[in-house]
């Protein structure tokens, strides 16, 4: 690591435990339906939260005006209305935090020219990323304001799976400046492990699936769904035509959602057999024993969440060790590819 980069390094990767943050966020701002509490977007004076009971009633009237309230809560009291509300607010504060995290560190090295061209490029491709997550955000609300008390799970797949991506590009760059020294690679491991980050990345944007459906509410049972059967008749029959229902059924999203669970551990388990077979580093062992530890707990947070039907803390927790999954999938993938 060379010394002028430790700063750059610093940055980076607080911009990565940000986002962290702001998904372990966004995740509790979805599992206690507080997405939609505030219906407007005011980038400045957003920031501030109403601070007396007139500015309080304000914000409850607006929200009373749109189909959540109307369909759903039309019996919540102010006192409810706050609750969902902070949450919704804090997520929103975070990200215009990271916001400038990113923006102005970066104005500042490029003054100073503590940046190569390369790392430019790369900060650059990160911005425009966080200005798109944002402005998902916003699409991703405007969904559930219209005639439906929900926001849509495919603009909610967008928005979260975006994050995670940013989150793993910010990570990729600050491992360039960490290693900058080149290595022989493994060509073949190296595209298999691209191949099982395209497939954990799959099982990320189902996982979104699931909470914008509320998929994880129904067969709460494992390994079977409901009745003792591995497919229940509902996976392929509760929408028509039939491939509707493993990108739009609850059981059919959920039904894919399991299965693609095994089908990461299997990716992994071979990741780990094959570089078993070759002379691999240090740093790169770590990374698939990361892995291994990692998918063994993210499977057993995945039925644990099934089986005790979404309480949010593991809600959150099976969503948090999603980030640190992807996170030793990124890592692993960097150590065999540069």
């Amino acid at each position: 690591m060379k010394k002028d980069n430790k700063i750059v390094i610093y940055w980076l990767l607080t911009g990565c435990i940000l986002i962290f943050i702001m998904v372990i966020v966004g995740g509790i701002t979805r599992l206690t339906h507080s997405g939609l509490s505030i219906s407007n977007y005011k980038l400045i004076s957003g920031v501030v939260p109403p601070m007396n009971e007139i500015e309080w009633n304000e914000a409850f009237d607006l929200y009373k005006q749109y189909p959540e309230y109307q369909k759903l809560n039309y019996n919540m009291n102010l006192e409810e209305f706050k609750d969902i509300y902070f949450w919704e607010w804090i997520h929103r504060v975070i990200g215009r935090f990271i916001g400038l995290i990113f923006i102005l560190p970066f104005l500042y090295f490029l003054i100073r020219k503590r940046l190569s061209s390369s790392t430019i490029k790369k900060s650059i491709i990160l911005l425009l990323m966080g200005g798109f997550q944002g402005f998902l955000g916003w699409y991703m609300v405007k969904s559930g304001l219209v005639d439906r008390p929900d926001v849509s799970h495919y603009r909610l797949a967008m928005h979260l799976t975006t994050a995670f991506l940013t989150f793993a590009y910010t990570f990729w760059v600050a491992l360039d400046l960490m290693f900058p020294d080149k290595k022989s690679i493994n060509a073949k491991l190296r595209n298999f492990i691209r191949i099982s980050l395209v497939v954990l990345i799959v099982q990320i944007i189902y996982g979104a699936f699931i909470a914008g459906l509320d998929a994880g509410w129904i067969h709460n049972h494992w390994p079977f769904m409901n009745e003792g059967k591995l497919i229940h008749e509902t996976v392929y029959t509760e929408q028509n035509p039939t491939y509707i229902n493993f990108i739009e059924g609850k059981s059919g999203v959920q039904f894919v959602h399991r299965s693609l669970a095994y089908v990461v551990v299997i990716f992994i388990l071979a990741i780990w057999y094959k570089a078993k077979r070759i002379e691999i580093t240090s740093w790169q062992t770590k990374g698939i024993n990361g892995l291994l530890i990692m998918v063994g707990v993210q499977f057993f947070l995945g039925v644990l969440t099934l089986l005790l039907a979404v309480p949010v803390w593991l809600g959150v927790l099976h969503q948090v060790g999603a980030f640190i999954l992807l996170s030793f999938m990124i890592f692993t993938l960097h150590r065999f590819s540069k």
